[in-house]
């Protein structure tokens, strides 16, 4: 039996590189890339700084000490790095995230009665738990004192829960920040398939804007639709993060908005940039960085672009839904080894 494959494996698990079955990489020249030469390097620089200093691996440690010292940004990416893609029968798919703001209280009041949950026990020892229809229906975790805040309707629950991330803004003007905690374990399902069998929604028409207004305008049949997801998200107190930062991501970093790339680390490794081309009627060409992750967001052409803080990043990462393709941009030794992997 030929050791290579052994060999390329040790490789691979050695600089930090998943190891896909049937993956197929190419590597493209810079010149290729559409609108390399007119993009911000610079603050794709500036993201890529933030995390590159928790990637392993000593060729990812050289060439963030090289970072660090402030070079030219596109010779720094043009000179260090290949870009390969990993191509793929799936369809590519970008769509948007953002980090929600809204207006809540610490305490139960008659206007914010509905409880952001804090991590139970229970949850904390893995596995699958209570799903979401258990949690608020049959409200099995009132009385355990878990209650982070508390805001106006589920539905802002919901959504915050599908972002991973939010503040709430006290009646007193100042601002908590909540990050990702655990989960219940059960899959998410998206509940936009429902709308669309109702009748209620075009499948064209699917869009987190539409099913967040469609949920609050029809708060019964509403919160049923939404009972159809039994996956939950409990959060966790944010407070060491300056307020002019971006949530804390998956590498326990702060997130830079149109900088950060949420993707799928069975293929692309935490840290790393990649070139983003996404379609649709507002174009993105840009070095984004893969710093975040996301339980929809699996396979090799799939990503989730971070918009930013507030209602308008979240108009805009509602309204994100395109095909495209992303570039991984890999130290020269790893882009070798995956493509003579091959």
């Amino acid at each position: 039996m030929s050791l290579r494959p052994l060999l390329l494996a040790a490789i691979f698990a050695a600089l930090g590189l998943p190891v896909i079955a049937g993956d197929t990489y190419q590597a493209i020249p810079f010149s290729a890339l559409n609108g390399w030469q007119d993009d911000d390097h610079a603050a794709a620089l500036e993201a890529f700084k933030v995390t590159c200093g928790d990637m392993s691996g000593e060729e990812w440690e050289s060439l963030c000490a090289v970072a660090q010292q402030n070079p030219n940004a596109r010779l720094y990416f043009e000179t260090f790095f290949q870009p390969v893609m990993t191509k793929t029968t799936e369809p590519a798919l970008f769509t948007g995230y953002y980090e929600p703001e809204l207006d809540g209280s610490l305490t139960r009041t008659g206007r914010f009665r509905y409880p952001i949950y804090g991590v139970p026990k229970e949850v904390r020892a893995g596995g699958l738990w209570k799903t979401r229809r258990d949690i608020e229906e049959n409200q099995v975790l009132k009385g355990r004192g878990l209650e982070l805040a508390w805001v106006e309707n589920p539905a802002d629950i919901f959504f915050l829960q599908i972002q991973g991330s939010g503040r709430v803004r006290l009646q007193d003007g100042t601002t908590i920040r909540l990050g990702f905690g655990g989960s219940n374990g059960h899959r998410y399902q998206a509940i936009g398939p429902h709308l669309v069998e109702l009748g209620v929604l075009q499948e064209h028409e699917v869009s987190a804007n539409r099913i967040r207004q469609w949920v609050l305008d029809n708060p019964e049949k509403g919160q049923e639709i939404v009972w159809e997801n039994p996956a939950y998200v409990f959060f966790r107190r944010v407070g060491d993060v300056p307020s002019d930062k971006g949530p804390l991501g998956a590498m326990n970093r702060s997130l830079t908005a149109l900088r950060t790339l949420a993707v799928d680390p069975k293929y692309v490794t935490l840290g790393a940039p990649v070139w983003l081309e996404k379609g649709g009627s507002r174009p993105l060409n840009r070095l984004m960085i893969a710093q975040d992750t996301g339980s929809a967001i699996t396979g090799p052409q799939r990503a989730d672009v971070f918009f930013g803080t507030g209602s308008q990043a979240g108009i805009a990462a509602g309204l994100t839904k395109n095909s495209g393709r992303m570039i991984l941009l890999l130290p020269i030794q790893e882009a070798r080894a995956r493509i003579s992997g091959q």
